[in-house]
């Protein structure tokens, strides 16, 4: 089963009161391209992360973003500054009795000081795991959605080999007919001519001529790699960079066919060879 190289996934679970989203967006590129925003607190695991998303994924540029908030029902952490509290105590006792009034400071004021209440910023204890553990969850359900994709993809490309399929037969039916048509042309030219021509002669022009037109090499190279073709579409390994190579072979023999066509209708089916490689190519460039 093949991959696409896009792809989109989303992965929320809540830790210790706080909300970690991990989103991933992945479009194609020739190699594996990884792109990470994480929180302060996990910019070190940037690294670890990486290596796992390596473990599942072959080629693509992949953005992965990882937001950690306050869950909505979860208080905020606060730590008392006991140092600036009892600073703050001491400096009022002493403009107290620097202005003779001994009335201290009350608590609702010591509250109001910034700083004197804080949020805890320490991470909690296990967010590292718990934010590999939710990535692994984003890449198997980005896999799966490339794997869709990728299901989408096989059949575009199989719907094309069929009509390469297709083609290639209807030529290789022409070509007998092709070269019987061209035989009676060429007595017919030296019957004009009324001179009596040699029939060994004529032979070997004929074969030449046969030669030049003959597109049976062509045509088996054509099906030899539409079968390929068809054969990687079913394998379970990344396989764009094959199909890539095939879609260049079979680019180059239809324009060696073209360019042997003696025929109207084998120049029509050589344009619309090459149409449907490209339409192959267009797409095999997202598969991964």
């Amino acid at each position: 089963m093949i991959r696409s190289m896009t792809g989109y996934a989303r992965h929320e679970e809540e830790f210790a009161g706080e909300l970690l989203t991990w989103e991933a967006r992945s479009v194609n590129h020739r190699f594996l391209e990884l792109s990470f925003r994480l929180p302060e607190a996990l910019r070190g695991e940037e690294a670890a992360l990486k290596a796992r998303v390596q473990q599942r994924l072959g080629r693509g540029k992949v953005d992965l973003n990882l937001r950690m908030v306050r869950a909505a029902d979860t208080a905020p952490a606060l730590e008392l500054n006991a140092p600036l509290v009892l600073r703050l105590h001491a400096l009022a006792n002493q403009i107290g009795k620097l202005t003779g009034q001994q009335q201290g400071v009350s608590v609702r004021e010591l509250l109001r000081w910034p700083g004197v209440v804080e949020e805890r910023s320490d991470p909690p204890a296990g967010l590292a795991a718990a934010a590999q553990a939710g990535l692994d969850r984003l890449l198997t359900a980005l896999v799966d959605a490339r794997e869709r994709e990728g299901k989408r993809l096989a059949s575009v490309l199989t719907s094309r080999c069929d009509a390469i399929d297709t083609l290639t037969a209807g030529i290789a039916a022409r070509m007998p007919a092709l070269r019987t048509g061209q035989l009676e042309r060429l007595r017919e030219r030296v019957a004009r001519l009324g001179v009596d021509a040699d029939e060994g002669r004529l032979e070997q022009e004929l074969a030449l001529l046969a030669s030049r037109i003959d597109v049976a090499e062509e045509l088996d190279r054509l099906q030899a790699h539409v079968a390929e073709i068809r054969d990687i579409l079913a394998r379970e390994e990344p396989v764009g960079r094959r199909l890539d190579f095939l879609i260049q072979e079979l680019n180059r023999e239809a324009n060696t066919l073209g360019s042997k066509s003696a025929d109207t209708e084998v120049t029509r089916a050589a344009v619309e060879l090459k149409v449907l490689i490209e339409q192959m190519r267009e797409q095999v460039q997202n598969v991964e």
